[in-house]
């Protein structure tokens, strides 16, 4: 089997258990697989659903785990999203297909903000707009966004995220412990600008490292 049909058969899997509900996701799934987004070595386990080692000591999510935040960020057509690091840049391409304009995404790493834009042009992606900065802050240029995702664990939610979200905007967001285990968390900005926030459970991510996350 090719890079190609392994992937389809990881795609049809997240479909079966439930983890893929929207055909819009499963398209942009199947528009976009992993393999385009690791280093050479590593291409042939691109279809496992595992994390796998990018570079700057960091990791490209599980497919069940991206799949699940885009799922529950619900994105449409025409909505503006800031994706708070970049890494591979598998996950704002999965946006940028999702939303159909142009995505923003800020990374902490130079040398993973060069490894996404290459990444990202290989793979024929236009519209995201990677920049080096502290995801903790935001980027207040673009702003307000519609949906925020948090592709790293907080210590708690960001000030200056909540700031910049749109009343009836949603953030995606791990939050708890530097290592191991976080809550993923849907935020839910309301009109009168207070925030709802739902719990959906355990995952492990790399920590949010910013001025309103972790320190070094």
């Amino acid at each position: 089997m090719n890079l190609d049909e392994l992937w389809r058969r990881t795609v049809d899997n997240l479909v079966r258990e439930g983890i893929i509900r929207s055909e819009a996701v499963r398209r942009a799934f199947l528009r976009f697989p992993r393999h385009l987004f690791v280093e050479e070595r590593y291409r042939k386990y691109a279809h496992l659903d595992e994390p796998l080692p990018i570079p700057a000591g960091q990791t490209i999510s599980a497919p069940h785990m991206v799949a699940i935040m885009l799922e529950l960020a619900e994105l449409k057509p025409g909505m503006n999203v800031l994706e708070i690091g970049t890494g591979s840049g598998w996950n704002a391409a999965l946006i940028s297909e999702l939303v159909k304009t142009d995505v923003y995404t800020l990374e902490r790493i130079p040398e993973l903000v060069e490894f996404a834009r290459k990444n990202l042009q290989r793979a024929g992606v236009k519209n995201v707009h990677v920049f080096l900065g502290d995801g903790t802050l935001g980027f207040p240029p673009k702003a307000p966004y519609d949906r925020i995702i948090v592709t790293a664990g907080g210590p708690d939610i960001p000030k200056p995220l909540i700031e910049q979200l749109k009343p009836g905007g949603k953030m995606i967001i791990p939050v708890g412990s530097y290592h191991l285990w976080q809550d993923l968390l849907e935020v839910t900005k309301l009109r009168d600008g207070s925030i709802k926030v739902r719990n959906h459970g355990g995952v492990a991510f790399v920590p949010l490292i910013g001025e309103h996350g972790w320190k070094e």
